[in-house]
């Protein structure tokens, strides 16, 4: 594998590559030089170089749905022509951000934001708010931001005892504006400001949305001009580059949000120009390749050791196993492998969780240790706390990859439990844009050599076509449901349970 450091990174170990100055290291992959070369020729009859071409200028990839795959257009800060049949939708994207820009210079007295969405409409944006808020001397309007993802009236009462009525904006996030956890709390929430005192006039000027369907937003009663475009070229779990992410702009500033765009960019530039062989989404899809057939692994793991990072795993989740969680190919046969189970969370908190599993445990599930060079705060104590943080996660993959030998056994650590090292210089909305550019590219990378649609999830929709026979017997309150072709006997014996 030929490896070369960046004009940015100096003294990389030979393992290394960076871009943008992210620096991976997969040295304890034990993967061989010969392997690697296996790996890129692998790439190439699998036409991965072609794939990305294609992605990039807007083919329609995502088949299934006849449709590109264009969130890398959201980020494209350099405003290149994107075409999409014949079509520049660059225009379009930047008449959203000047939209994003003018609404971050128009509130004012703002105390609340409800954001209202679920999966991709919820994820993207809740881990850049939580991780942005770390960064230390970032401007910050102040606002109390909050997340209304579940059904669960739980979330929604948190919410709205914490949120002041007269001073609340609500953001609802719905491509189709018919999902129905996001609808329902969205009605939920303006019955809570009517609640409240608030006009229907009132209420019609705190309401925005972001949504393909705006005559569905209009007829909730969200004003033209408060509607923001979602377009179908863009996947949900791909889409806090668009106006999805309106609370970064408006939590942060516009030029916070335009540093995150310039990292995903920057990374985006990178997968599209970079050889292979020194390509950050390319190496990292080649290495989980390489354990699936060494080790036929179902799962691995992401652990930043940032606490600012805690969202990140959960994010990686739905990107991962929506993307890639399917056995048939698009070619519509059978796969060989498809996305492992993903999970993490922080460390070293993990630590004291699950790395029991991963040191002792019969399974090799690979790990992306993730670090940050400078602390996340200006404390005193933050150099001294920093320094035996990447200590620690130094040590743990030195401990995975090498083991231990002893003679009582449980002692033993086999260790050859493969990882990589994903260094970032520091924390801010420049690195995490990068960041998650990277691992989007990197699933868009393992579609392809696995041969699946990473852009379609029908497999998502069938559980929702069931549930609605399933509430409309409990909604009935009768407690003799008997078995039909929506409702088999085990879930109507349920639906009786409850119903009593």
């Amino acid at each position: 594998m030929s490896l070369r450091p960046s004009q940015t990174t100096q003294n990389l170990p030979k393992t290394a590559i960076a871009a943008v100055d992210v620096v991976l290291d997969t040295a304890y992959q034990n993967i061989s030089t010969a392997q690697w070369e296996d790996l890129f020729s692998f790439a190439r009859k699998a036409k991965l170089p072609e794939f990305i071409a294609d992605m990039f200028a807007g083919k329609h990839i995502n088949q299934s749905e006849d449709r590109p795959a264009l969130h890398s257009a959201l980020r494209n800060l350099s405003k290149d022509p994107v075409l999409l049949d014949g079509k520049d939708v660059m225009p379009a994207v930047s008449e959203v951000w000047h939209r994003i820009e003018a609404l971050c210079n128009k509130w004012v007295g703002v105390t609340d934001v409800i954001h209202i969405g679920i999966g991709g409409s919820d994820f993207g944006p809740r881990l850049a708010i939580e991780a942005l808020a770390h960064v230390s001397g970032i401007e910050s309007h102040g606002m109390r931001m909050h997340f209304l993802a579940n059904i669960d009236t739980a979330e929604l009462a948190r919410i709205l005892n914490r949120a002041l009525p007269h001073s609340t904006r609500v953001i609802i996030v719905s491509k189709s504006f018919t999902t129905l956890e996001t609808t329902m709390n969205a009605k939920a929430v303006a019955a809570w400001l009517k609640e409240n005192g608030l006009t229907n006039s009132q209420i019609s000027k705190a309401l925005y949305a972001v949504t393909a369907n705006v005559p569905a937003a209009k007829a909730f009663g969200v004003e033209k001009d408060h509607i923001f475009p979602f377009w179908d070229w863009v996947g949900g779990r791909y889409s806090v580059w668009s106006a999805v992410g309106l609370p970064i702009a408006l939590q942060y500033g516009f030029k916070t949000f335009e540093e995150f765009l310039a990292g995903a960019h920057a990374m985006d530039v990178h997968f599209r120009n970079a050889p292979l062989e020194e390509n950050l989404p390319v190496i990292m899809a080649l290495a989980l390749l390489h354990q699936q057939e060494k080790h036929h692994i179902k799962a691995y793991s992401a652990i930043p050791y940032a606490d600012a990072l805690d969202w990140f795993p959960k994010w990686l989740q739905q990107l991962d196993m929506e993307s890639n969680g399917k056995s048939i190919g698009k070619d519509g046969k059978p796969v060989k492998h498809s996305s492992p189970v993903v999970f993490g969370s922080a460390g070293s908190n993990a630590q004291h969780s699950y790395f029991q599993l991963f040191h002792q445990g019969p399974e090799i599930i690979p790990i992306d240790f993730i670090a940050v060079r400078k602390p996340m705060s200006d404390r005193p104590e933050a150099v001294a706390h920093h320094r035996i943080l990447l200590s620690n996660c130094l040590a743990q993959a030195q401990a995975l990859a090498h083991g231990k030998s002893a003679d009582n056994p449980n002692d033993v650590y086999p260790g050859k439990r493969p990882s990589n090292l994903l260094l970032l210089p520091e924390l801010n909305a420049f690195y995490l844009g990068a960041l998650l550019a990277l691992y989007e590219n990197r699933a868009a990378t393992l579609g392809a050599l696995w041969n699946i649609n990473s852009f379609d999830q029908p497999g998502v929709e069938y559980g929702k076509v069931l549930a609605k026979p399933i509430e409309k017997a409990l909604s009935s309150g009768e407690s003799n449901i008997q078995a039909s072709d929506s409702i088999d006997a085990v879930t109507a014996a349920r639906i009786n349970l409850l119903n009593q």
